[in-house]
């Protein structure tokens, strides 16, 4: 007869081999796309990309040199977007716009990707996340109060070359090697230690119960109860740290695919809503509207899944 302690040690071995494996694919995808918004950003590209796109988002009552932020956020992660953030002078209404909508649609490539290693198709998340990030700006910029009737000091696009190597290339590749490397140990620590809890709640019959307690506020969500588990993953860590257990969730065969297709829309555009939501409202957003407003917006979206998945059954 196993000891509670020989238990937890015997499914720490058995879950470490498909974390790791999962952690790899996770860091080659993240230092790649990394690596790609590194060159773009010592070339100068990155700077036009943003000047380029800065007049759309007078739709969204946001200022010209917000749309780096957006742009850093949606192809890396929330953290790039508050790096450009902290050099701004967003207002709070300002940055609960632009917190709503990044955190909507941030690390796209990477999230897509662990998405699409589920089972959902990585354009319809992809398309999704990027059509209601943008929604929620229109939305928001319409109902708060404080609307700007026009945002001065664009940039004109002629002005900024489209190639200007940045100095200090050394330094900035050092800067960029190291948060690389900080990225991945952060990652082994969070991954592979979710990922055994993950056996240990299953293990000692916890998981259950944890479905049952969610079950009502995942009813409103359009949620079925066996994606509870998965829904507090990625709402304390998220896509990219949780994916380990996702993923071992999908090769247990406790959810349908219709069941994580129908949480691939709910938690592509709110998850993360612990550390990277605390981190947005430190720089200034309202944190309730950032999160009651993706929440909104997927509530409706599951349920109108649900309903195109009845109506193409028939």
């Amino acid at each position: 007869m196993e000891t509670t302690f020989e238990r937890m040690k015997r499914v720490a071995v058995e879950a470490t081999p498909k974390a790791f494996k999962t952690i790899l694919w996770i860091f080659r995808i993240t230092a790649t796309v990394s690596f790609i918004m590194f060159v773009l950003r010592v070339l100068g590209i990155l700077n036009w990309i943003s000047v380029a796109v800065s007049p759309v988002f007078l739709i969204f009552g946001l200022p010209g040199e917000a749309s780096l932020a957006y742009v850093s956020g949606y192809f890396i992660n929330v953290y790039s977007c508050v790096a450009v953030v902290s050099t701004l002078e967003l207002t709070v209404r300002e940055m609960t716009i632009l917190g709503t909508m990044t955190l909507a649609a941030h690390a796209m490539v990477l999230e897509c990707a662990v998405q699409h290693k589920t089972g959902t198709s990585s354009m319809y998340c992809f398309i999704l996340r990027t059509l209601a990030s943008l929604a929620l700006g229109i939305i928001l910029n319409l109902i708060l109060p404080g609307r700007p009737h026009y945002v001065a000091n664009l940039t004109p696009l002629s002005e900024v070359p489209f190639f200007q190597l940045q100095p200090d290339i050394w330094g900035l590749f050092l800067a960029w090697l190291i948060s690389l490397l900080k990225l991945g140990a952060w990652m082994v620590c969070i991954i592979w230690g979710l990922n055994i809890i993950q056996r240990w709640l299953y293990e000692f019959g916890i998981m259950e119960k944890i479905s049952r307690f969610f079950r009502p506020l995942l009813a409103v969500f359009g949620l079925p109860a066996s994606t509870s588990f998965l829904w507090i993953v990625a709402n304390l860590v998220g896509l990219s740290y949780g994916s380990a257990a996702i993923m071992d969730e999908m090769e247990r065969n406790t959810i349908s695919q219709r069941d994580i297709d129908l949480l691939n829309t709910h938690i592509g555009i709110s998850h993360s809503n612990l550390e990277d939501l605390t981190l947005l409202a430190t720089c200034g957003g309202i944190w309730y509207v950032i999160l009651l407003s993706r929440w909104a917006m997927v509530t409706v979206l599951v349920w109108a899944r649900r309903l195109y998945m009845r109506l193409a059954s028939r």
